[in-house]
């Protein structure tokens, strides 16, 4: 059985896989969070970054932190 999350559908199953595996379950525990360090965890690449700053946008939350 898979955890229930809500992080983004469109950033793909590697993305969310890799986000999930690294604690990320909500898309609210990526406000603030470092891009980078979120660029290095296997599966997540800059489609998903785009999108799930976009989603972030569309909450009014802050953005990913860019190194």
């Amino acid at each position: 059985m898979t955890e229930p999350h809500d992080l983004p559908k469109g950033i793909g199953a590697p993305a969310t896989r890799a986000l999930v595996a690294a604690g990320y379950t909500s898309i609210d525990q990526l406000v603030g969070a470092d891009a980078s360090e979120l660029a290095a965890l296997h599966g997540v690449g800059p489609k998903a970054l785009r999108i799930i700053a976009a989603r972030l946008a569309e909450l009014g939350a802050t953005a990913m932190k860019e190194q």
